[in-house]
Formats: structure tokens, C-alpha cells, sequence
């Protein structure tokens, strides 16, 4: 228990991956037509037109497993101070943002991207921290 006084970066990193991904991957669950729908739309002039359905799966699948191995990955750090399974969170957090930047570039969505690497500074930080 005390990781969490020791460790605050990597504690507050880890809760910001699970709030990010989990809320994400809720959100997709919740309204999966509507995500589509602005997805499809989104891409519409793009060589990904017809794989929105799969994509949109697969970046929810991704969100899910980096927001839950976030939280794992937060609590065995906590208590034991291993931190492999928040590392494996981390890298699968930062391999989904490069996913969902090079979506945005590909749709010609800049100012999308730019958010983006907004989310994927802090989650490079923890890999950084972890490794």
C-alpha cells in the first residue's frame, strides 16, 4: 500500500487510462447506432468506408481490455508492486490511440487527431514510467 504514496504519477496515470477507456468503451456499448451512424458518416470518403462496423468492434474491444487491465494493472501495483499488468495496459492503451489518430488522419479529421495525442502523451509518460 505503499505504492500509492510513493507512486502518485503512476497511480493518477493509471485511473486517467481507466477513466478514458472504460468510459469510451461504456459509451460505445450504450449507443452502438449512434456511433456507427456518425462513424459511417465520418469515414464515408475514405478506403475504410465499408469496415466501420468492424473497426468500431474492434476499437471498443481495445478500449474495454486497456481500461480494465488499467485497473488491474493500478491494483497489483498498488499491492504487490509489480507492475506488468498495468504495463501490458499501458501499451495496449497507447497502441489504440495510434489506431484511433491514424483513423483521424485518414478521414482528414486534424483537429480530431490533434485531441488525440492530447490522450496519448500521458499514456507514452506511463509506458515510459513502467518499463
Amino acid at each position: 500500500m505503499d505504492n500509492i504514496f510513493s507512486y502518485p504519477t503512476q497511480i493518477l496515470l493509471f485511473i486517467f487510462l481507466a477513466i478514458t477507456f472504460l468510459q469510451s468503451g461504456i459509451d460505445k456499448i450504450m449507443d452502438w447506432k449512434g456511433n456507427l451512424s456518425w462513424l459511417t458518416g465520418h469515414f464515408s470518403k475514405t478506403f475504410l468506408k465499408n469496415t466501420v462496423p468492424l473497426l468500431l468492434g474492434t476499437i471498443l474491444l481495445l478500449e474495454l481490455v486497456s481500461g480494465v487491465l488499467s485497473v488491474v494493472g493500478m491494483v497489483q501495483f498498488i499491492i504487490s508492486g509489480d507492475s506488468v499488468l498495468g504495463f501490458y495496459g499501458a501499451m495496449l492503451s497507447g497502441i489504440t490511440l495510434l489506431m484511433l489518430l491514424f483513423g483521424q488522419r485518414v478521414a482528414k479529421d486534424y483537429e480530431g487527431a490533434r485531441t488525440i495525442v492530447v490522450y496519448l502523451i500521458p499514456t507514452l509518460v506511463l509506458v515510459y514510467l513502467l518499463q
